[in-house]
C-alpha cells in the first residue's frame, strides 16, 4: 500500500517535475531572447554612435582640410600679394630713378647748348673787338679823303673795300648802335661829355666820339657819347 502510494507520488512528482522544467527552460529561452534583444539594441546603439563619431570625425577632418587648405590659399596669396607689392615698388623706384636721368639728362644737355653757345659768342666777340678798330681807321682814312680825291681810284678802292669788310660783319649779327639825338642809355652809351644845347632835350646825345657795335644783342663796345644837361 505504502509502495503503491509512492509510485503514485512519484507519478504524480514527474509531471510537475516536467512542467517546471519546461517552464524554466521556456523562462531560460526568453531571458536569453531578451539578453540577445537587449545586446543586439545595444550593438545597434553602439553602431549608431559610432557611425556619428566616424562621420563627425570626417566632418572634422574635411574642415580640418578645407581650413588647412584655405590657410595655404591664403598663404601663397599674401606672398603672391607680397611679391606684387615689391616688384611695384621695384618698378616705381626704377621708373623714378629713369625719370631723374633723363631729366637730369635734359638739363646737362642745354646746358652744354647753352655753354657752347656762350663760348662760340665770346670767340666771335673777341674777333669782332679786334675788327673794329681797322674799321675806325678805315673811317678816319675816308673822312679826311676830299672832294676831288674822292673820285680817284685810290680813293674808291679804299671804299669800296670799308664796304665790304661792314656788309660782312652786318652777315655775321654785327650793327652800329644808334647814338646821336637818341635818349643816353648806360647800357649801350658811354657818357664821356656833357654839354648844353638848347634844340635838344634833357638827357639827349649830341655828338658821338667813337661808335659802338652790338653783335647779337650783345654789346662788343660802348659808344662814346656827349649828353646834354
Amino acid at each position: 500500500m505504502k509502495e503503491q502510494s509512492f509510485e503514485t507520488l512519484n507519478e504524480q512528482i514527474d509531471p510537475e517535475t516536467d512542467t517546471l522544467m519546461n517552464d524554466s527552460n521556456i523562462a531560460a529561452s526568453e531571458e536569453g531572447d531578451n539578453l540577445v534583444e537587449e545586446d543586439t539594441e545595444i550593438d545597434t546603439d553602439t553602431m549608431q554612435n559610432t557611425e556619428e563619431v566616424n562621420d563627425e570625425e570626417s566632418n572634422a577632418v574635411d574642415a580640418s582640410g578645407e581650413k588647412q587648405e584655405k590657410s595655404m590659399k591664403n598663404f601663397f596669396k599674401s606672398n603672391k600679394n607680397k611679391e606684387m607689392t615689391a616688384k611695384d615698388q621695384k618698378i616705381e623706384e626704377l621708373t623714378d630713378r629713369l625719370m631723374r636721368n633723363m631729366a637730369e639728362f635734359d638739363n646737362f644737355r642745354k646746358r652744354s647748348e647753352k655753354e657752347k653757345s656762350q663760348m662760340y659768342d665770346i670767340g666771335a666777340k673777341s674777333v669782332i673787338e679786334k675788327l673794329l678798330p681797322i674799321v675806325d681807321n678805315f673811317e678816319r682814312g675816308l673822312g679826311t679823303v676830299s672832294e676831288k680825291e674822292k673820285g680817284s681810284a685810290f680813293a674808291q678802292g679804299i671804299e669800296l673795300i670799308y664796304k665790304q669788310l661792314v656788309s660782312a660783319l652786318e652777315e655775321i649779327g654785327v650793327k652800329p648802335i644808334e647814338a646821336v639825338g637818341k635818349e643816353f642809355d648806360p647800357a649801350l652809351h658811354n657818357a664821356v661829355m656833357h654839354g648844353e644845347d638848347e634844340n635838344l632835350g634833357e638827357n639827349i646825345i649830341s655828338d658821338e666820339f667813337q661808335k659802338g657795335y652790338l653783335y647779337r644783342d650783345i654789346v662788343v663796345r660802348h659808344s662814346m657819347v656827349k649828353v646834354v644837361n
